[in-house]
């Protein structure tokens, strides 16, 4: 009697087999998400987003919030927002649209190279991929063991290498969840993953030598 709604802002146009058939990630549940912020695989040139379903219901209730609660034109059946994607990031997606695939093969031949040159570092742990099921590796994220993770970040930095924490403190330690009571060590795999991730530079336009000197550089760094 649920309804699951997939948060597919990271994973438009990768697959993940799904009672025995390969299904697009943002399908499976009764309402699928993706942002068209500029960061993301398909990224606009602003704020935007899209809903996908295959419940006609739900279809035309998502479309009447985003229109302000309107069913026919100036005949409100709810309190909506204007959340309408405008024309001129719909013009620059449509577009974009067509270099997808291209884009997220390029991205998986990077982490491809990543794989290798990074692979047997035991200070190291590498993203995971389930069997049959593909990624789109909008960022590369390591998780690392018995070093400083801060001080990778500043030596990477110092050698021209930009990186990202993304998410570094858990739900449960946010502000607004804090009338929920929870406190560190509470969710312990959460507050380590936080304390322990590091992304590096992933995109279409990486080339050889870049990707190569940033591992080199992390290689340096675990070898000390």
């Amino acid at each position: 009697n649920l309804y699951v709604i997939e948060d597919n802002a990271q994973s438009l146009g990768c697959e993940i087999l799904f009672n025995g058939y390969k299904r697009k990630a943002g399908t499976i549940g009764h309402l699928g998400t993706t942002s068209f912020f500029p960061t993301k695989n398909l990224g606009g040139l602003g704020d935007g987003g899209a809903i996908f379903t295959h419940d006609d219901a739900l279809s035309e209730k998502c479309r009447s919030i985003a229109s302000h609660g309107q069913g026919i034109r100036y005949e409100f059946k709810q309190v909506g927002v204007n959340s309408r994607l405008d024309t001129l990031q719909a013009a620059i997606l449509n577009i974009k649209l067509r270099y997808l695939e291209d884009s997220l093969q390029k991205r998986g031949h990077w982490a491809c190279r990543y794989f290798e040159l990074l692979h047997g570092i035991p200070q190291i742990t590498l993203p995971h991929t389930a069997a049959h099921s593909s990624h789109t590796y909008n960022q590369f994220t390591l998780q690392w063991h018995g070093i400083d993770r801060d001080a990778l970040k500043q030596h990477l930095n110092e050698a021209g290498i930009p990186t990202m924490v993304y998410y570094p403190k858990p739900l449960h330690l946010q502000p607004a969840f804090a009338n929920l009571g929870y406190v560190e060590g509470d969710f312990p795999v959460s507050e380590n993953a936080c304390k322990n991730v590091i992304s590096l530079p992933i995109h279409p336009t990486l080339q050889e030598e870049q990707v190569q000197y940033i591992a080199h550089a992390i290689q340096s760094f675990c070898a000390k």
